[in-house]
């Protein structure tokens, strides 16, 4: 086991009360696997792996449990000089938007070799190459002469091939990607994520992909676990997943996608919005929004349950042969 996770707990304390923004989630990495986590936006995705990172603000936010072991540390609760060691060496991360993640005023020479100066204490002149070729690696033309050029100077696509080949350098062990492929267009949405595969079956690291987009995850991950207001609510195969969903969130997730709507008909959402996660729900998160809600959904919290040896869903009434 690459990296397990027990009953991680990150909520943020501001005035105006306690947010839960990740209320006890659990999960393992293979090594050479690929995990997806979807969910809405604000399910506790992105806070989850910062978390791991050890790259929530603190305050207001904080780590109220939980544990993260790898490799015999737990990332939670370790020396700040231990993590800072592991962080951007054996654990990477590739953030959502590139243009607030870059540098603006340094030259995307200086950034991609940042990682190798600090972690492998090696020459300038010997980092510049190895950064060099990163970048002709992820596809960058001209890289020679565009690796001395300011982050405004490449386009959406470029800058998040660059943020790529600075989480890849250093030949991570376990890659994190929040939702590289948001704001970029299908084509080079495709070549990013073709381009995350290879690197992957080169190097054997293991990949988590948090995504909102459930047709990325189809061709991209072997394992997913679905999110809702900081909690996991479905993890399975992805091909189980997509075949077989049990939770009503996952189905509403499902029915939602564009592609697999009848052509002619209104698009399907899911009613209502995610819950005020600052307030205390007994029962289930969901069931405001659920079309199969009953009484007792709202007063009791349900708990992850198998449905299958590598499936597990948190609705009360699957739970009990009901829907």
């Amino acid at each position: 086991m690459l990296l397990s996770v027990k009953d991680l707990r990150t909520y943020f304390h501001t005035r105006s009360g306690v947010y839960r923004a990740v209320d006890g989630v659990d999960f393992d990495l293979e090594r050479g696997e690929t995990l997806g986590i979807v969910g809405e936006s604000g399910s506790g995705k992105s806070v989850t792996c910062h978390s791991l990172m050890g790259l929530v603000p603190q305050p207001p936010g904080r780590i109220e449990g939980g544990t993260a072991m790898f490799d015999g540390t737990d990332l939670l609760h370790c020396a700040p000089r231990r993590l800072r060691a592991i962080r951007g060496k054996r654990i990477s991360m590739i953030f959502q938007d590139p243009m607030t993640s870059l540098n603006p005023y340094l030259r995307i020479s200086e950034q991609l070799i940042e990682p190798l100066l600090i972690h492998e204490k090696i020459t300038r002149k010997t980092a510049l190459a190895r950064a060099l070729e990163m970048l002709e690696a992820v596809g960058i033309n001209d890289a020679a002469k565009r690796i001395h050029h300011h982050p405004h100077e490449f386009s959406g696509g470029m800058r998040q091939r660059v943020m790529i080949a600075m989480a890849l350098i250093t030949k991570p062990e376990i890659l994190i990607a929040d939702e590289p492929t948001t704001a970029l267009d299908v084509t080079v949405q495709a070549q990013i994520l073709e381009l995350v595969k290879k690197m992957q079956r080169d190097s054997g690291m293991a990949v988590i992909f948090i995504t909102h987009d459930l047709g990325v995850v189809s061709g991209l991950c072997d394992r997913v676990q679905v999110m809702y207001a900081g909690r996991i609510v479905e993890t399975a195969g992805t091909r189980t997943l997509f075949h077989h969903p049990k939770h009503p969130y996952t189905i509403g997730l499902q029915r939602s996608i564009p592609s697999l709507q009848e052509k002619g008909r209104a698009l399907f959402t899911i009613k209502g919005l995610p819950p005020d996660i600052s307030k205390d729900f007994p029962g289930c998160p969901f069931a405001e929004r659920c079309e199969h809600a009953a009484p007792l959904c709202n007063k009791k919290h349900p708990e992850l349950a198998p449905v299958s040896p590598a499936h597990s869903q948190a609705c009360l009434r699957v739970q009990a042969g009901e829907i």
